[in-house]
């Protein structure tokens, strides 16, 4: 691994370890403006549970390096799974995080593809990915 991957995944894993604590803990009530009203559980219990991932998610990802890959591709799937909640949040014009306005909340969508390059290439699932399939 390059020491800009390491980097990158050492920051990934940071991001989510700060993330899965403010999950559950200051900003809980504002994470709740981007479960979409559709999903049959109850949005706190949502936020705890992606808070609850997101923790373990990043500690691994800083100091289980032989996992990367498998953690890089459980992160990144963990990026979509969230995703149709950033779609919401835009669809139905919630406010949360600074997003008070329809562009920034379709601004954010783009960065969410970001993040799941970011896991894959960090962690270089892509790259062994590819290097399997050859």
């Amino acid at each position: 691994m390059s020491t800009l991957r390491t980097i990158g995944r050492l920051a990934l894993g940071a991001f989510l370890l700060v993330a899965g604590m403010a999950h559950l803990g200051p900003a809980r009530h504002t994470f709740q403006a981007q479960v979409p009203p559709w999903v049959p559980v109850d949005a706190d219990l949502v936020v705890v549970l992606s808070g609850v991932v997101e923790i373990p998610l990043g500690a691994a990802l800083v100091v289980l390096p032989r996992w990367r890959v498998p953690l890089g591709w459980a992160t990144a799937a963990f990026f979509v799974a969230v995703f149709p909640g950033n779609v919401a949040q835009w669809l139905e014009r919630r406010d949360a995080f600074g997003l008070d306005s329809d562009g920034a909340r379709l601004t954010r969508l783009f960065f969410q593809p970001l993040l799941v390059a970011w896991a894959l290439w960090a962690t270089g699932a892509w790259r062994v990915w590819r290097q399997r399939r050859a």
